[in-house]
């Protein structure tokens, strides 16, 4: 068995779901959308731009978790699920997922994102699990911090390799997708890493060293 790892954002989704969080947080007015939203559009900037502080953005983005109840929590995240990210799921990603359950391979979503935002569209999309970075939990609230090493950059890789050695000790054989300059550790790590929708650094790099490039936005897979 193989495992088939799949960033999310930009990547089975055409958008950011942790950004779109933020918005949708500033639409329904749970936060003050005048400081919050420039600050969200900010931190969202310096992801593309390869330059987030982590720990930084961190602190905000999980801000909003610990100011409010579970209940409320989970209403927002179905109404946020249904009308902003059921509609940017890319048109084959589901059936990239199918594809390679279908060949016996496991299929996680591996992403930045938190877990109780993400958790839901990783079941939505079919996956098998999900590693994401994980807010903490103090009583029955969040507490506003991380458990454990947030799940980007080398952090990501970290968090999969925590995985395989609870789940897949001693496992290498991987796929990883990803449209990000930002995944490069996982990318270099990966056995068979493929770009997605790839930023315009992830694509020159892909260039250079033959690293697969596909979309999931059309009619059918498309692989370059």
């Amino acid at each position: 068995m193989e495992l088939a790892l799949f960033d999310l954002d930009n990547t089975l989704l055409e958008g950011d779901s942790d950004y779109l969080w933020g918005r949708f947080l500033c639409d329904i007015g749970a936060v003050e959308r005048a400081h919050f939203e420039e600050r969200n559009l900010a931190f969202y900037r310096d992801y593309q731009a390869g330059r987030l502080d982590i720990g930084e953005y961190l602190r905000f983005a999980l801000k909003p978790l610990a100011d409010n109840d579970l209940s409320t929590l989970m209403e927002w995240r179905r109404r946020f699920i249904d009308e902003r990210i059921k509609p940017i799921v890319a048109p084959q990603a589901r059936a990239l997922i199918a594809r390679h359950k279908q060949r016996g391979d496991l299929a996680l979503i591996v992403t930045a994102t938190n877990l109780f935002v993400t958790e839901p569209v990783a079941r939505m999309l079919g996956a098998d699990d999900i590693i994401a970075t994980r807010p903490a939990i103090r009583g029955a609230r969040f507490s506003g911090e991380v458990e454990g090493p947030p799940c980007f950059r080398e952090g990501k890789l970290a968090c999969v390799e925590r995985w395989l050695e609870r789940h897949r000790p001693g496992h290498r054989q991987t796929w990883f997708y990803s449209d990000s300059i930002n995944d490069l550790p996982m990318l270099e790590w990966a056995g068979k890493p493929v770009v997605v929708h790839g930023d315009d650094a992830l694509l020159r790099l892909a260039a250079q060293r033959g690293w697969p490039v596909m979309s999931l936005k059309g009619e059918s897979l498309a692989e370059g």
